[in-house]
């Protein structure tokens, strides 16, 4: 059983789709569950479906999507956690059976410590008090306020997407892994297998990345970690079968017990997904 927990779908120029840009030919075409069943084959029984453009708009057409695709097992959306309304449009959205949190797109925001806010209180409390997720989309700049946001709400279920985007093409690795460490001790911060191709060089080979790889398995181990695609942003460096294949093949991720965790029931534990399974 395969389980993609992180997977993207967008329409160029709807649902406010402003990326990705024609610069990036690779991938600026329309996405849909159809293209994921090609891309990914049999194996796989289900995904997270999350939100590429920080729009109401775009989190809304993806819960219509999810109303009549079965393979779309959870959504998680934007919210404008700082607006005054936040808390109301966290309350209406959790209403639908498979909205699951909320990804702010952190990486993108001029300000490293914006998710450290302290008005940004009522939205955070109001996801704790759903059950919702929050998907933190960072670099290792952000890692000590995201340190700061899970001290302050324990009981926030937070992941880390992408192992926060190391810096591979850079060959930079300490920074990043301290601070990843200090995130791993809390108990409620989970990481996301994904992404790591597509922040290496075009020079460098599929290996660059095992170093990362291997201490977020070492850091999270088989209760906090869970893989996914990334796709189809992952075309700008593989595919979806070569990713996949990659993944599998390293040494830990191999024996089934460790397998089984990464590949499907971190996900479905950490975002509650086995309704939709049923």
């Amino acid at each position: 059983m395969l389980i993609d927990a992180h997977q993207h779908f967008w329409r160029i120029g709807q649902n406010d789709c402003v990326w990705p840009t024609p610069d990036l030919p690779a991938i600026h075409r329309d996405y849909g569950p159809r293209d994921l069943r090609v891309a990914a084959g049999s194996d796989l029984v289900g995904a997270v479906t999350v939100q590429s453009q920080p729009s109401d708009a775009d989190t809304d057409w993806l819960l219509r999507l999810a109303n009549d695709e079965p393979l779309i097992l959870g959504v998680v959306g934007w919210v404008d956690l700082q607006s005054p309304l936040a808390p109301a449009r966290i309350a209406a959205l959790s209403a639908h059976p498979k909205f699951k949190g909320v990804r702010p797109m952190l990486q993108d925001l001029p300000d490293d410590a914006w998710i450290a806010r302290p008005d940004l209180a009522p939205a955070i409390d109001a996801l704790v008090a759903r059950d919702l997720s929050l998907d933190a989309l960072v670099f290792t700049r952000h890692l000590p306020h995201l340190l700061t946001l899970a001290t302050r709400w324990p009981d926030l279920r937070i992941v880390i997407d992408h192992g926060a985007k190391p810096p591979i093409a850079g060959d930079a690795f300490d920074e990043w892994a301290e601070a990843m460490s200090r995130l791993a001790a809390l108990p409620q911060v989970h990481c996301k297998l994904s992404g790591l191709l597509t922040e290496a060089r075009p020079d460098q080979p599929p290996e660059a990345i095992t170093p990362y790889v291997d201490r977020l398995i070492a850091l999270f181990g088989p209760d906090r970690l869970m893989w996914g695609s990334d796709w189809p942003v992952v075309d700008l460096a593989a595919d979806y079968a070569a990713w996949l294949e990659q993944a599998r093949s390293f040494p830990a991720l191999r024996a089934p017990p460790f397998a089984q965790a990464v590949f499907s029931d971190v996900a479905r534990r950490f975002y509650r997904l086995d309704a939709g399974l049923q």
